[in-house]
């Protein structure tokens, strides 16, 4: 029987070969691609797909009734382990510096990509920036006891006239703006159906100056000494693993575009499958997420109290009238501080309440789908200002308790942003849940 099986099996792989040699034979095999496996993106940790009751599981404290209980289910996806850190962001505000400077003021064409015949663009007419030159070139260079060889060609991206401060060349944060379309497939789906739409009419284009606004440490507070705060917070390096703040939605937003852009362009380099878009969490997810797979308990590290047995608390938030600090931290801590939930997320209540792509509304539960559910507006700024709030969750270190629930929502509007609100990006999971071995 032996004997037969493999004459059997080096004629079966015969067959195969002929038939790879041979074409299709009229039958449909399907059209050639590249393989693909699901990697865990880096700093990103796997969250399962599950149904969990969202929604209360404590008393309504406010009466409000806009988190009543649902039973939904989450597909899987990925999800940033920590708050985005000053780093993270400051690698974006850098991107978009170093584009600005490149395209409009250096006029230097080593600084491009060089296409076939020793040209800088392309068959559009377009230059592209290539970024490998740029690491071993940077732009904002100087070397050992001399100046940058390209300061005065940078002159104009520094502020200018009264506004400089002892003749000191600082970045006119005013000129980082960044430029980003995408389709807003929603609206798409909404009016597919209607004659003379194109796809234009669902391509949302938006410039959004990049710079955290760091004055928030100011006007956010009455009365109170957070100039320090201001002047380091983001620019200094003991702050680089701290979470950014300063940051509203929309910036927010377009670091997802930024972020999904920057990783498909080495896709494409090293001939790769893209995954799917970075975006901001659904509320439902990040809820679903905070929860760790634990079911009806209050806060992300399980049941109903902010202390452990030994009496420490738990998370950075505000412990009492006045008190800020019994908690370890006076204002915001390192991304990586107190102990991860069951999915290895830090910090999903206290330190930064986060931004979540979902709008608010607060009967939003009782029309929104079971099946990954969400509510979406992308609000134009002629809309009213009711259409521009968005869901923030998780509290933050200036909170009191019940704002680190996992249930409870609040709100912010989309082009505030504040001293206590960061982000922190998901990627869905394409393909069978990782768990299951089916």
């Amino acid at each position: 029987m032996k004997k037969v099986y493999y004459l059997f099996s080096l004629l079966g792989i015969g067959i195969l070969s002929s038939c790879g040699r041979g074409g299709d034979r009229g039958e449909v095999v399907g059209v050639p691609q590249r393989s693909f496996r699901a990697e865990v993106p880096y700093g990103m940790v796997y969250i399962p797909a599950g149904s969990f009751l969202m929604g209360q599981t404590d008393q309504d404290v406010t009466f409000s009734q806009i988190a009543q209980n649902k039973q939904v289910t989450i597909p899987p996806f990925f999800m940033d382990q920590t708050e985005l850190s000053n780093s993270q962001y400051k690698q974006f505000v850098n991107w978009v510096r170093d584009s600005i400077a490149i395209t409009n003021y250096l006029g230097d064409d080593k600084y491009y990509v060089k296409t076939k015949g020793a040209a800088t663009t392309n068959s559009n007419g377009k230059k592209t920036i290539d970024w490998n030159y740029v690491r071993t070139h940077p732009v904002w260079a100087r070397g050992k006891g001399k100046s940058n060889p390209n300061q005065q060609k940078l002159s104009g991206m520094y502020y200018q006239g009264d506004d400089r401060i002892f003749d000191r060349n600082e970045i006119d944060v005013r000129l980082l703006k960044y430029n980003y379309a995408l389709v807003q497939m929603r609206e798409a789906a909404d009016h597919h159906n209607e004659k003379n739409r194109k796809r234009s009419d669902f391509i949302l284009r938006d410039t959004v100056n990049v710079y955290p606004d760091t004055l928030v440490w100011l006007t956010d507070f009455s009365y109170a000494a957070n100039e320090p705060m201001v002047n380091g917070y983001f620019s200094h390096p003991a702050y680089k693993n701290y979470p950014v703040v300063g940051v509203n939605w929309r910036q927010a937003r377009a670091f997802t575009v930024w972020r999904t852009r920057y990783n498909d362009s080495y896709k494409d380099a090293h001939n790769l499958p893209h995954r799917l878009p970075y975006m901001l969490p659904t509320e439902a997810e990040f809820e679903y997420a905070a929860r760790g797979g634990r079911i009806g308990t209050d806060y992300p590290w399980g049941g109903p109290y902010i202390k452990n047995s030994k009496g420490c608390l738990l998370a950075n938030f505000k412990p009492g009238r006045g008190n800020y600090t019994d908690d370890g931290g006076a204002y915001t801590v390192n991304v990586r501080s107190y102990f991860p939930n069951d999915y290895g997320l830090y910090n999903m209540a206290g330190n930064v309440a986060e931004w979540t792509e979902s709008a608010y509304d607060e009967s939003a539960t009782t029309f929104v789908h079971d099946m990954a559910p969400t509510y979406t507006y992308d609000a134009k700024a002629s809309d009213p200002e009711s259409a521009k709030r968005k869901v923030v969750k998780g509290g933050s270190w200036k909170d009191i308790g019940y704002f680190l629930q996992n249930s409870t929502r609040t709100y912010e509007y989309q082009d505030t942003a504040k001293s206590y609100i960061g982000f922190r990006c998901v990627s869905h999971f394409m393909g069978r849940d990782i768990r299951d071995k089916r």
